[in-house]
């Protein structure tokens, strides 16, 4: 049965820079590479950073902020996330990564995943901004609500409070992801977030029986005064918040979670441990009654555009003459 290392990593971004961030994003990938790790997971938006100010301004006060963001955030593909590739494919890694993803003039909660060969084999968006970051981010569409098979196993990802959408969750388990990869901000909302985090993961590990490898951020000393001088802000907002941690199947936690400063949980995934679970609750098999309760999904990708050329106009501009006629013919 497969056994592979997954890393859940806590790491702060280098704030304000999206190229300093992926600089140490791929530090971090080359020195877990020595560590023999498989599958790493980052934090939610952590290149280049995530919008703490949208939580603590009001809408009329971030403006600058908020440009500063879209100037500093993630196109794909781009330099940035050659980078990341290029270090998930020199250590086999597999990479689950969250950015702030600009697509023109709109900025997208986004989460990544490099295959061990550096490949990007998915890119989601996060399908209901929360709250505040209904100020920063676009709505993602259903096409990443999927897994996928990778080097290591069959993947999906969901950001944080996705995992408070039951339909958001339950579509990766009837797709059969055996790693869940979930990630929140860190820094952010105190203690009571982190206890949140730690239920949403461990439950959502027992109705999928899948591990799941969850990543938070952490802001430290000098970069929280950073955000209280930009935006004006007190230190309880972005603090705490962190649970940085590896959930088997069974709901149990592998090794010590992380609540605060920089690190890594590492752990060996036992896939028997699937097999464990799912023997007794198969939440896409036998647990289920898809007689009498299912998911309709919508995965097609979203357009801005649906075209219509002159000859399909044509068509049906012929029909309805000739249903013009034949209702004059019955009169």
């Amino acid at each position: 049965m497969t056994t592979i290392k997954a890393a859940a990593v806590q790491i702060s971004p280098v704030l304000y820079s999206r190229e300093g961030t992926v600089k140490k994003v791929v530090e971090k990938i080359m020195e877990l590479g020595r560590q023999g790790v498989q599958f790493a997971t980052f934090s939610e938006a952590i290149v280049p950073y995530y919008p703490y100010f949208s939580f603590v301004q009001p809408p009329f006060q971030m403006g600058a902020e908020q440009l500063r963001l879209i100037e500093q955030a993630v196109t794909v593909p781009s330099a940035a996330t050659h980078a990341v590739g290029e270090a998930s494919r020199q250590n086999g890694m597999v990479v689950s990564i969250g950015v702030n993803e600009r697509d023109g003039g709109t900025l997208f909660n986004a989460q990544l995943l490099f295959d061990a060969d550096g490949t990007l084999i998915q890119r989601r968006r996060k399908i209901s901004p929360t709250y505040h970051e209904r100020m920063i981010w676009g709505q993602g569409d259903g096409s990443g609500l999927r897994a996928v098979d990778s080097a290591v196993g069959r993947i999906g990802q969901l950001v944080c409070w996705e995992h408070y959408n039951p339909l958001a969750r339950y579509a990766l388990m009837a797709d059969g992801e055996q790693i869940h990869s979930s990630m929140y901000p860190g820094s952010f909302g105190g203690d009571i977030f982190a206890e949140q985090t730690q239920v949403n993961i461990r439950q959502h590990a027992l109705e999928s029986g899948c591990f799941v490898v969850n990543a938070t951020a952490w802001l430290n000393a000098d970069q929280q005064a950073q955000i209280m001088h930009d935006t004006g802000c007190p230190v309880g907002p972005i603090s705490s918040g962190c649970f940085t941690a590896i959930v088997s199947p069974q709901g149990e936690l592998i090794g010590e979670p992380l609540r605060s400063g920089e690190g890594v949980v590492i752990a060996d995934l036992d896939f028997s441990l699937i097999d464990k679970r799912k023997r007794q609750m198969d939440s896409r098999g036998h647990y289920s009654r898809p007689e009498l309760l299912s998911l309709l999904i919508d995965r097609a990708p979203a357009a801005y555009v649906h075209e219509r050329n002159a000859h399909s106009m044509s068509i049906v501009n012929a029909i309805g003459d000739d249903c013009a006629v034949l209702v004059g013919e019955s009169r």
